[in-house]
């Protein structure tokens, strides 16, 4: 079986896409599908009662028919146009659907029957509950737990990513994937969901957008221009018994010109492609929203929760420096520590091994002429040494040490116990180093907090969001790490009782929170919390309690969650302000080409002197098609964020987009007004 293709991301222009979203655009001319957004349904309805005029027109030889003709096209354009928006977001979902597909593929699956033997089934027939063997070479035939053993795991088909990781029984790295291939070793695993319901089903149905919900916010954006609409239609209505009244009597087309320049179609065409676009590039950076509401809630989110393991430290400790006796050289400990260290194959040794060789120079040492015999660490004596040439030499913890010296009547120096004390207050983790019984002096591991954290830190603060520190660490720990990192707060020595605590006495404040985890004991909080982003390396229990799953398990990509879900909201309200504002120029455009005929007195709102009536209306009708189809970039992409004061980015809004929307349609009107004198496509004097 093929190797599952990795999931890419689609750009703005690719061919095949754009191919696809035209033909897409016809597609959702259906009034069932266009009925779901009212705005540009009126559109659509005000473009088939111009098309039934047309006829008519066309039947009864009336001069109106090319002015007419052009009117209802650019009206029927208008709509194809806010259908190919969305048809073009909805376009990049479905591409990676189809790449997700390929990891679907049917696979066999050695089924575990009830007295241990195993059988041959196709993968459609397990079911929650069923065991399964998966050997090295193999796929996983369903979302599942390791039940028993431990192995390598090719996940590039869900992640992307090429290296493999651990999957093992127990703890939080038992969860696997359907899709995903064993690389070594043989696992057994428990499914546990039925076919079409598989994280990949349910991932497949949310990139294609299959199952996408409007937001609350999004909901009421509709309602409110729903009832612009609904007003702007009364007042057009009112208006031809006033045009009739005075001597000015209005087609069809011009009064559905006016209706549809008027009514918000610019957002209006575009809002769904929006939303669409913004868990799409969540999507691009490997994150699967649950909802479009998780998309939304995290522009909102006032509170972060971060582990420290792991998202805001490198995840294990450091050996930073080295403390000796008054009577020993730095560099005896050094030699002896690393000695110690050479049979602990935790991290933490490791960089004991690493911190000698770099700071101290010893390399390459020769040690089988000696003998040694090596003793591993272990979580029972919490040491780890060598023995040879009659020397014993140990490091570990202090208390473990403590106890070991004290057997040959031996003690700790105060000197070292007061280093001991220090390392600890600072944040760090004291380890003490012996040779022959005899304290030599201490280790301190440090956790490291990742660069550029702080800055990032101070990214987030400027956005107004306030970051929390969550860990298990004692406060003084804690304290120190919170420090360093630059968090506003920490949480200590924490439980997941305590995780859930914070969250609701922060929601009961009105404060959105988000929080990532990736532990069975993790789900309470990330069920809680309004953004709960999961890690894919987590328990199925953490996924299916987040409303987020992020792909690459990489705890501080919630930052990026934040600022995806704010540049969502910041394009929704920057094209809204645009779309209001830009109705404005629309209005001087119209209403002096309606009546200027009949009341003279008008012509001095002919701000953009406009050479004639017909040309007034059809180069508005065009602008309000063009418009859509030239924002379609922007909307897909977002609007950039940049993280400044609510205030500072209302006046941005406004002097940008509000501005920028009164200003555009008046030169861009113009400039069409004189296109269509010039091609001879209007008639008459204004």
């Amino acid at each position: 079986m093929d190797r599952p293709a990795q999931v890419k991301s689609k750009s703005l222009a690719d061919a095949k896409i754009m191919k696809v979203a035209i033909v897409d655009s016809f597609r959702k001319l259906n009034p069932r599908t266009m009925v779901k957004n009212p705005v540009m349904f009126v559109v659509e309805v005000g473009a088939v009662l111009t098309s039934i005029q047309l006829v008519r027109d066309a039947m009864h030889h009336s001069g109106e028919f090319v002015f007419g003709l052009q009117i209802t096209l650019w009206l029927w354009f208008t709509v194809l146009f806010a259908n190919f928006a969305e048809a073009m977001a909805e376009g990049r979902g479905k591409a990676q659907a189809e790449t997700l597909r390929k990891a679907r593929a049917e696979t066999d699956a050695r089924r575990v029957r009830a007295d241990g033997t195993t059988e041959v089934v196709p993968s459609s027939k397990l079911r929650t509950g069923d065991q399964v063997l998966v050997a090295a070479g193999e796929f996983v035939p369903g979302d599942g737990e390791v039940v028993e053993g431990v192995a390598s795991v090719d996940e590039s088909a869900i992640t992307g990513e090429s290296a493999p990781v651990i999957r093992e029984s127990g703890g939080d790295r038992s969860a696997v994937t359907g899709g995903t291939r064993v690389l070594s070793d043989e696992i057994r695993v428990k499914i546990t969901s039925n076919p079409g319901e598989t994280f990949l089903d349910r991932m497949i149905a949310l990139v294609e957008g299959a199952s996408r919900q409007k937001t609350p916010n999004e909901i009421a954006l509709n309602i409110l221009l729903a009832g612009l609409t609904i007003i702007f239609l009364m007042a057009v209505v009112t208006l031809q018994p006033f045009a009739l009244y005075s001597g000015a009597p209005q087609t069809i087309f011009v009064l559905v010109s006016l209706l549809v320049c008027l009514i918000p179609t610019t957002i209006g065409g575009l809002l769904s492609a929006i939303g669409i676009a913004g868990m799409d590039r969540l999507i691009q950076r490997n994150v699967i929203a649950m909802s479009g509401r998780a998309v939304e809630a995290s522009g909102d989110v006032d509170v972060l929760l971060l582990d420290k393991t792991g998202t805001i430290t490198l995840g294990n400790r450091q050996a930073t420096s080295l403390h000796s006796c008054p009577n020993v050289t730095e560099v005896d400990l050094a030699s002896a520590a690393q000695l110690a260290s050479f049979a602990d194959e935790t991290p933490e040794g490791r960089s004991i091994v690493v911190l000698a060789k770099e700071k101290y120079g010893l390399r390459g040492r020769e040690l089988a002429p000696h003998n040694p015999i090596f003793i591993p660490f272990s979580a029972q004596t919490r040491m780890s040494g060598v023995d040879m040439d009659g020397t014993e030499i140990r490091k570990g913890a202090p208390e473990a040490i403590d106890k070991y010296v004290a057997e040959k009547g031996q003690v700790v120096p105060p000197e070292i116990k007061d280093i001991v004390r220090e390392i600890a207050n600072a944040g760090g983790t004291p380890l003490l180093v012996t040779q022959n019984r005899h304290v030599l002096g201490a280790i301190a591991l440090t956790d490291i907090v990742k660069g550029g954290m702080r800055e990032r830190f101070e990214h987030l603060r400027a956005m107004g969001i306030r970051t929390m520190m969550i860990t298990g660490d004692n406060p003084l720990t804690a304290a120190a790490i919170a420090r360093q990192a630059g968090v506003d707060d920490f949480l200590a020595e924490a439980k997941p009782e305590d995780k859930m605590a914070l969250i609701k006495r922060e929601q009961a404040k009105g404060k959105l929170v988000a929080m990532t985890g990736d532990g069975t004991n993790d789900a309470p909080a990330l069920a809680q919390a309004d953004v709960g982003v999961a890690m894919n390396t987590g328990t199925q229990a953490a996924k299916e309690a987040g409303n987020m799953v992020d792909l690459d398990s990489n705890p501080t990509k919630l930052i990026e969650i934040v600022e995806i879900g704010k540049q969502l909201l910041i394009t929704r309200g920057a094209l809204t302000t645009f779309s209001v504002a830009n109705d404005v120029a629309k209005y001087f455009a119209i209403i002096p080409a309606m009546f200027a005929a009949a009341f003279p007195q008008l012509e001095v709102l002919n701000v953009m002197h406009l050479r004639t009536p017909e040309s007034a209306i059809l180069s508005a009708v065009i602008f309000n098609a063009l418009i859509i189809i030239a924002l379609i970039p922007l909307a897909l992409r977002g609007v950039r964020y940049r993280p400044v004061g609510a205030a500072a980015l209302l006046r941005q809004n406004l002097l940008i987009y509000g501005l920028g929307g009164v200003v555009a349609p008046f030169l861009g009107i113009k400039l069409i007004d004189m296109a269509i004198t010039y091609l001879h496509l209007a008639k008459g004097t204004l």
